[in-house]
């Protein structure tokens, strides 16, 4: 098929904090230079920040960088922290709370701010745009489009208007080709066009395998007596058991709001294991229940975390492009943080990107030399042992661990940890695991997933191909259902997995109407069978101000 062309300098798939900070620096870099560039940012939600979702505690050195003036600029940064809690959950009673010179140093906040990553993006792209920059939302990148001689040319849009059996209906819309002398993608976790660089260009030859965990957040109106503006609660331990790992956050940000959250890393072993459900359980504890009684969930939402670190760091350049921010993996998980390190490397990348054009290369070669000579290099350098310490001991010793390593050693502890097995690779069998029983949704405290969805202001257009395929549809009924009881339909937090009952025999069901674009799916299923792949442009989740 013929495809129209659009033909900018740079093309930027995702306007999240790294596309859009990548943008804003090669108009500003541009300008200083006495350069015309084209800039454009595409954005498979409906708008900016639709799928944004982090807790988020900001680190505003790289907001720093990009725009000294953000504060007169109005920058939505309004929550400073003010105090740091640091628990250990012993059960669904009891907690120990961790003096903070005990903690890692990494996990202090004073200098940050609680705010909405959504809200961060939507004016970044204010800015963006008044730098001149061109802002498409509701446009998926469907594909990579290559020149002959291997290098990326750019992307194709998705089809518009395509029924659930491929074929066009009324009001069809071929996707275009975006084309540029550079692509950056910043797709944010598990892109599913960055997986496919990865293996393209061999990008991860020699890295340890990336590392994942879920994140499940939500918002809630509470009473102005249980609020207290700048209040950063971190806490690991009951209910994640030993098979699993991760921890909860409970940020208490601006106009009597809290954004509350569990963060399960993917690596668990126990098939029964629910993260969704955990988190729902987990809200019952005094730590969390004496802030949000007699409040109101507002919002809900989830999103994987790229946490593999330094360790697992691909390379992030190839001809014609670069692979930046959660895409890469650039997320420090000993701060709980990736948004500043991920703008860092838009920032790095605009600098090579126009050196690069500048001088007439197909390749932007100084990124990585620009790179290791960051900050964001040292920052996740000496955070290398963070995630193989705690996959290794646990929560409790990897987190003391964590500690000497930080706060005495100044993350630079002669020895060499890694994590070397896939997260998809370490399930039990269900016949190896007792069953795991959780409690019934209150409807105060706790929820069931259907309701959940509801508050993510999730839609998909129901007549279009299902965006969740399975690469041998036989996979489940040989292997999930009979040996794991399919964890698919307890690892995603939407309800898009089911397994029902059909002429007697069960049936795996996918509800992709359901789909927040978590990537969980992709992630964690055994055989690496689920390939998530963008719907039709628009769909998915809108979140206000996750």
């Amino acid at each position: 098929m013929e495809r129209e062309v659009m033909s900018f300098d740079v093309v930027i798939v995702g306007a999240g904090v790294t596309g859009l900070a990548a943008a804003c620096r090669l108009k500003q870099l541009a300008q200083e230079h006495g350069q015309e560039i084209t800039v454009c940012v595409i954005e498979k939600g409906s708008e900016v920040g639709a799928h944004i979702l982090s807790g988020a505690v900001m680190d505003p050195k790289a907001l720093n960088e990009l725009f000294p003036d953000w504060e007169q600029r109005g920058a939505p940064l309004h929550t400073p922290a003010s105090e740091d809690q640091i628990v250990w959950l012993r059960d669904a009673k009891q907690h120990i709370q961790i003096p903070n010179w005990m903690a890692p140093k990494t996990m202090h906040n004073q200098g940050n701010y609680l705010i909405s990553l959504g809200n961060l993006c939507r004016w970044l792209a204010e800015q963006a745009e008044a730098l001149g920059v061109e802002i498409f939302p509701g446009f998926p990148a469907a594909e990579i489009v290559y020149h002959d001689n291997g290098a990326v040319r750019g992307i194709l849009t998705g089809d518009m208007g395509v029924d659930k059996d491929g074929q066009p209906k009324s009001g069809y819309i071929p996707g275009m080709i975006l084309e540029g002398k550079f692509t950056l993608f910043a797709e944010g976790s598990r892109g599913h066009l960055g997986k496919q660089l990865m293996e393209k260009f061999a990008l991860n030859a020699g890295k340890d395998p990336q590392h994942y965990a879920i994140g499940i957040k939500e918002l809630w109106d509470i009473p102005a007596e249980q609020h207290q503006p700048g209040l950063v609660i971190h806490g690991s331990g009951w209910p994640l058991t030993d098979d699993s790992n991760g921890g909860f956050f409970l940020y208490h940000t601006d106009n009597q709001q809290v954004a509350v959250g569990l963060i399960v890393d993917l690596n668990y072993r126990h098939p029964g294991l629910s993260p969704f459900d955990e988190f729902q359980r987990m809200k019952h504890h005094p730590v969390l229940s004496q802030y949000l009684k007699g409040g109101k969930r507002v919002c809900y939402g989830a999103r994987a975390i790229t946490k593999g670190g330094f360790n697992s760091l691909p390379k992030m350049t190839f001809p014609g492009g670069l692979l930046l921010g959660c895409d890469a993996g650039t997320l420090n998980f000993s701060r709980i943080k990736g948004s500043h390190t991920a703008m860092k490397s838009g920032l790095l990348a605009a600098e090579a990107v126009l050196d690069a054009i500048l001088n007439d290369e197909v390749e932007a070669t100084t990124f990585t030399d620009r790179f290791q000579q960051s900050w964001l290099y040292e920052e996740l350098f000496s955070s290398r042992h963070f995630g193989p310490a705690i996959h290794k001991f646990g929560a409790f010793w990897g987190g003391a661990f964590n500690t000497l390593d930080q706060n005495l050693f100044g993350g630079n502890l002669p020895i060499q940890l890694r994590d070397q097995t896939h997260d998809h690779q370490q399930l039990k069998t269900s016949a190896e695991c007792q069953p795991k029983v959780y409690p019934k949704a209150d409807g105060l405290l706790s929820f069931d997933k259907l309701s959940s969805v509801y508050l993510s202001n999730t839609n998909h257009e129901e007549d279009q191909p299902c965006h969740l395929r399975l690469l041998d549809p036989e996979l489940p009924y040989q292997v999930n259902i009979p040996l794991y009881q399919e964890p698919a339909q307890r690892y995603c937090p939407a309800g898009v997995y089911e397994v029902i009952e059909e002429d007697g025999q069960p049936k795996l069901q996918i509800n992709g109407q359901n789909c927040l674009h978590c990537k969980t799916c992709d992630i964690k299923d055994m055989g690496q069978n689920i390939q998530w792949c963008p719907p039709e442009g628009g769909g998915g989740p809108n979140y206000p101000n996750m």
